[in-house]
């Protein structure tokens, strides 16, 4: 046996005593099933009297993950699963949206707008088969403009408005605002109109929601903070505890905040529950040990069988993740309650197959969308200014480093087009630039109909345009040794959220390609 087996031998064994060991359970629900089908199997158990309010926010136009990475979080299928299994428990069932969600920029370039509108109206669909109540608008919900937004048909709140909604024996008011003074205004009417429990929905970042909370005079019970500072700022789920509490949750469709309220027999106000310490400590520990799983099944070259056993455990942690998440919080006797928690949709979770049908129409209509309107619009890149270096194609290196090729051939990189044909997304703008070399770059590649010869993570995606260093060959005349900085312009935390510029270096190196030994990628570990 080789030391490398040996080692394997050891590592499975021991993952595999990790499995049998006795594990805290969480709440019964649907006991005995797959992991990542116990949702499907079984209703959730009866509930106390009470509601169940379910937020989105801040979706930025994702109908679900890139899916360049494993185990991503997301995906609108999966939570209108969750909220359509929230609803045969019996109790009364909103769904609410924040806004910021149709839209992940505010302005488009013009090749960009088939996609970008198909993709909002399959959004709109997809909150409709949800059983959206009401929701608020925000920035990137009017990149095509505010007759766009309303020609979608979704029952919004304007901004600084209300809304009171039936939730059983009590009435939820959700109110819309840009500013902490417009939210105190809006809320104070919710009360008004009779709402026993108000939500404030607020278009601004997390800080700015906080110190909207310790308004003087705002009568809201909870107030979501609805749009993130920039596109990577709000890659978590945050919870701030104060006399009124304060979310943001994660953005692109990553996680829904789930409101469980109960009700005493008498109304009266609400007051948060934070007797769940024991719930939050399991529910914490498992996603310690659920993210410590997902980097080691990342690693690059990982043996296959090891990773298996893995992502099985992986799945088995984020099944029992999901019974804790989704159990009934236990009413306080004669108060009037509400309990906040996160619910990451995790990659093992169902989908509602009504939802993911929509999911899989769009998939299917961008790119001919896309393509269509390369041929008939579409431009050519512009050539590099005048002494400045242009894309020549993989091809043309080859014929002078033919060791480097090799290496290259080996790697990912160089299946980098395959892989999105594989998934029939090669003709979607979201994926292709990090799978084609020198996209929209000058004398690069700008149109879809013309990606021949270009395809892939090419020797110029990484060392820069080559064609100076073609007419006159030396290290002066191109990037010999490309750093960090170029790997995470896609190797970034969304897509590549394990990303380790040391641990994947060693994976697209070899002889004549800045390594010695054989390159790593082919399932082997990297020579040292």
């Amino acid at each position: 046996m080789t030391m490398r087996a040996a080692v394997l031998a050891v590592l499975v064994s021991a993952l595999l005593t990790g499995c049998r060991r006795q594990e805290p359970r969480a709440p019964e629900s649907g006991a005995g099933s797959a992991p990542g089908q116990q949702q499907a199997s079984s209703p959730p158990p009866a509930a106390p009297p009470g509601a169940v309010l379910f937020i989105s926010a801040d979706t930025r136009g994702y109908l679900g993950p890139c899916g360049c990475s494993e185990n991503m979080r997301g995906g609108i299928g999966r939570a209108a699963f969750q909220v359509q299994q929230a609803r045969q428990g019996g109790q009364p069932v909103l769904y609410i949206d924040g806004g910021n969600s149709l839209f992940g920029e505010t302005h488009l370039k013009a090749d960009q707008v088939p996609q970008e509108e198909r993709k909002a109206k399959a959004l709109a669909d997809a909150f409709r088969t949800m059983g959206i109540s009401a929701r608020a608008t925000g920035e990137l919900d009017d990149t095509r403009g505010a007759a766009f937004r309303q020609g979608l048909g979704l029952p919004e709140i304007p901004t600084g408005g209300v809304k009171v909604l039936d939730a059983g024996t009590r009435k939820v008011g959700v109110v819309a605002a840009a500013s902490g003074e417009a939210l105190v205004k809006a809320s104070q009417q919710a009360r008004e109109q009779g709402a026993d429990f108000v939500v404030g929905l607020l278009d601004q970042p997390l800080e700015a929601a906080q110190a909207a909370a310790a308004l003087p005079g705002l009568a809201a019970n909870l107030v979501v903070a609805t749009h993130s500072a920039s596109e990577f700022s709000a890659e978590e789920n945050r919870l701030v505890r104060s006399d009124v509490p304060v979310v943001a949750v994660q953005s692109k469709g990553r996680s829904l905040l789930r409101v469980d309220l109960t009700y005493a027999p008498a109304k009266g106000p609400f007051t948060p529950q934070r007797s769940q310490g024991d719930v939050e400590r399991e529910v914490t520990a498992l996603e310690q040990r659920i993210a410590l799983l997902d980097k080691e099944i990342a690693l690059p070259g990982i043996d296959p069988k090891l990773k298996a056993l893995k992502q099985g455990k992986r799945d088995e942690l984020a099944a029992r993740k999901q019974g804790f998440l989704t159990a009934p919080p236990a009413p306080a006797a004669d108060v009037n309650g509400f309990a906040l928690r996160f619910l990451p949709l995790e990659s093992n979770l169902p989908s509602a197959p009504d939802t993911q049908a929509l999911v899989k129409a769009y998939d299917s209509d961008v790119g001919q969308l896309n393509l269509a309107w390369a041929k008939a619009h579409g431009q050519d890149c512009p050539l590099p200014e005048k002494g400045q270096a242009g894309f020549v194609g993989s091809a043309v290196c080859a014929d002078c480093h033919p060791d480097a090729t090799g290496v290259w051939e080996r790697t990912k990189h160089h299946h980098a087009w395959e892989t999105l044909e594989e998934v029939g997304k090669q003709h979607h703008l979201n994926c292709v630039g990090c799978h084609v070399t020198g996209w929209q770059k000058p004398g690069g590649v700008c149109r879809l109909d013309k990606v021949e010869g270009r395809e892939d993570v090419g020797c110029e995606s990484c060392h820069g345009p080559g064609s100076k260093h073609v007419d006159s060959p030396s290290p002066a005349t191109i990037v010999g040794k490309p750093g960090q900085a170029v790997c995470v312009t896609c190797h970034n935390t969304e897509n590549s959220p394990h990303f380790d510029f040391a641990t994947y270096l060693p994976r697209i190196l070899g002889p004549g390609h800045g390594g010695t030994g054989k390159s790593g990628q082919a399932g082997e570990p990297p020579a040292k």
